[in-house]
């Protein structure tokens, strides 16, 4: 999946949180939950820069924010936001999930390894910061591991996941079978060759697997 796609599906729970946390706000907070890029950045900005703004709505901001810039790949100031949340809130899981991929896309993996396992810790189970840690792994070589996460991200984020990874793969032309959702023996082996071939991610780009993963 690409930058989009994947930073949308991760902050899910962000989203419906934050929908709590803005209950009592009425305007900017539409915009700052909004689909829409500059919408979703100018509304959060007005929260932001409202005095008097209780915390939990500031730190879902701030995250909000930070998505609306890695949305259009502006990293660093996506991780100076999500510095803020997590400063507000440092159980922000997905926050802490997203700033670490934000440091992977920037280059920086390692950067971004101890804020993945404190999303872990929080959220064992989440499927989006397992593959996070499964790609830092990727990136430092050590496929073992790696392969080990990107199983784990199927185990529980189930069919959604494994068709993102078939998608990716199919794109990688390592793998040609179905859009299933099965982790097959097939997939297996894409995965295994792609962890160990330099610059392949089993993740789609933006354009692929429309509608085929929807």
């Amino acid at each position: 999946m690409g930058i989009s796609r994947r930073i949308s599906v991760v902050l899910v729970l962000l989203v419906l949180s934050a929908a709590a946390a803005f209950a009592a706000v009425i305007d900017p907070a539409a915009d700052c939950l909004s689909d829409d890029n500059e919408r979703r950045i100018s509304g959060c900005t007005s929260i932001i820069e409202t005095p008097g703004v209780p915390s939990e709505q500031l730190s879902v901001a701030y995250g909000l924010r930070a998505l609306g810039y890695s949305l259009k790949a502006l990293f660093d100031k996506a991780i100076a936001d999500y510095d803020r949340a997590i400063d507000i809130n440092p159980d922000f899981a997905a926050a802490l999930n997203n700033r670490a991929w934000a440091y992977y896309k920037l280059g920086r993996p390692q950067q971004g390894a101890g804020d993945v396992e404190r999303a872990l810790r929080l959220a064992p189970d989440n499927p989006y910061a397992l593959d996070t840690r499964a790609h830092i792994h990727q990136s430092g070589g050590d496929a073992a591991a790696a392969l080990a996460d990107y199983e784990l991200a199927m185990r529980f984020g189930g069919e959604t996941i494994v068709k993102m990874y078939q998608c990716g793969l199919r794109s990688q032309s390592l793998y040609f079978g179905a859009l299933d959702g099965v982790y097959s023996s097939d997939v297996k082996r894409a995965l295994h060759v792609c962890i160990n071939r330099k610059g392949c991610d089993p993740l789609p780009g933006d354009e692929d697997c429309r509608p085929s993963v929807s």
